[in-house]
């Protein structure tokens, strides 16, 4: 590993810690030449599959426009950044385990609305009209009608991730 603050090659590892996930290893270095600290982090790397496009193309898997995707559904939505990170891993751990060289785009879509619907049925509705290319209001109504019938208990009250008894949008800590 390269000091990045002299490009001196012999840096040493001072501390390890597996994330919490279990996903990632922070390593705290120091470099051998200047004596600056600094920290890495150290992640498995496996080849995911290529994405075939609806038109044939074929493209590498690309994270960031997953967690693009997210963040346009959630958008100013109260989903807290931890629990949208999870649902970017869950959505890769999918693909991953997948075990094929290729992958439809379509069935990468599938997995992200499967975890938006558990995340906030708002932003759910949001990628499942691009998604679906929602043609008019009535596509809307369709939808939201499966989530309310998907999410009713049973003394008949409607349970919506990121909405309380009354409809009210729930709190969730912001995460520093």
């Amino acid at each position: 590993m390269h000091c990045p603050f002299c490009q001196h090659s012999d840096t040493r590892v001072i501390d390890s810690r597996v994330s919490e996930d279990g996903a990632t290893i922070r390593r705290r270095r120091v470099c051998e030449a200047c004596g600056e600290r600094f920290s890495t982090l150290e992640t498995v790397e496996l080849k995911l599959p290529a994405i075939v496009k609806s038109d044939g193309r074929r493209e590498a898997f690309d994270a960031r426009k997953l967690r693009t995707s997210f963040d346009r559904a959630l958008q100013k939505r109260a989903v807290a950044e931890e629990q949208i990170e999870a649902a970017v891993r869950a959505v890769v751990h999918a693909v991953r385990m997948t075990g094929e060289r290729e992958i439809p785009a379509r069935s990468v879509g599938e997995f992200v609305m499967a975890e938006l619907r558990k995340l906030d049925h708002v932003g759910y509705v949001r990628f499942a009209s691009v998604y679906r290319s929602f043609e008019d209001v009535a596509d809307f109504r369709e939808e939201i009608d499966r989530l309310e019938r998907d999410h009713t208990s049973s003394d008949g009250q409607l349970e919506l991730p990121g909405v309380d008894a009354h409809g009210k949008p729930t709190k969730v800590p912001k995460i520093k």
